[in-house]
């Protein structure tokens, strides 16, 4: 690590701004700018306290705003450590191209071999359920559905946990309703059975993980989950599928190519 005057400033006690907000400020500036870099280890507690002359709790209140801004994360034992960037880029554009599950791969495998990362699926539930209010609204009135849970991770981190939703009368009885539906996925069954797929529906917003929610996608202190809601659609206008999923912002690029017209 080079020394701490190269990198980081002076605190001005003088000032209306609190010093641990100047020492956050002054930490977050060296990120941006590259003196600390992706997945380096910052200064401890006691360089810092010896560099700025303040106190311990004076650091952690420092180190708390920044893992409350997602910009580092705490490793128990060893230190705090600039968060990476995110390593899935999501195209929307491009993951439900027809031509990727005519070439057997699911949205997530493409989206993962862009990475270079190594993908896996774990924590599969696959039932038969009562729908619930919104997913039978959006599937047409449904009472009744074929739910499909799962968790994504990749190179062993989890990074997004989906429930998928289909009307059993399409559903029940396929391989989608098995624990693997096959090369493709879901979609390219959906599309063997007749529903040729003609666009997707989605909403999204950000918002604070639920407890479970941090469990489920091991979350560190202050990184938001991004909450999407999709609607797949076949060519006649049905409705097919309801996907509600919400995966770890830190995790993520959402991308977009819009038509200009």
């Amino acid at each position: 690590m080079g020394s701490l005057p190269g990198r980081l400033g002076s605190v001005d006690p003088t000032s209306d701004r609190a010093v641990f907000r100047q020492i956050a400020d002054q930490l977050r500036e060296a990120i941006d700018r590259g003196r600390f870099t992706e997945g380096e280890k910052l200064p401890s507690e006691a360089e810092l306290v010896e560099h700025y002359g303040v106190s311990r709790m004076t650091v952690r209140n420092s180190f708390s705003m920044l893992q409350g801004e997602g910009l580092v994360h705490a490793e128990h034992g060893r230190g705090v450590f600039v968060r990476t960037r995110p390593p899935v880029r999501r195209l929307a554009s491009d993951r439900f191209a027809r031509r990727h599950r005519e070439q057997g791969k699911s949205a997530f495998l493409v989206e993962a071999d862009a990475a270079g990362g190594h993908p896996e699926v774990d924590s599969l539930e696959v039932r038969e359920e009562k729908a619930g209010q919104d997913v039978a609204n959006r599937l047409g009135a449904v009472r009744r559905v074929l739910a499909r849970r799962r968790r994504y991770l990749l190179d062993g981190r989890p990074v997004e946990f989906a429930t998928s939703y289909l009307p059993l009368d399409i559903a029940r009885a396929t391989q989608i309703a098995e624990p693997n539906p096959g090369p493709g996925g879901i979609y390219a069954r959906l599309e063997e059975l007749g529903h040729r797929l003609d666009h997707f529906d989605e909403e999204i917003r950000a918002r604070m993980p639920s407890p479970a929610e941090v469990r489920t996608l091991r979350l560190a202190s202050g990184v938001p989950v991004i909450h999407l809601i999709r609607t797949a659609y076949d060519t006649e206008g049905r409705a097919v599928e309801v996907c509600d999923t919400v995966m770890a912002a830190d995790a993520y690029v959402l991308a977009y190519r819009l038509p200009a017209t």
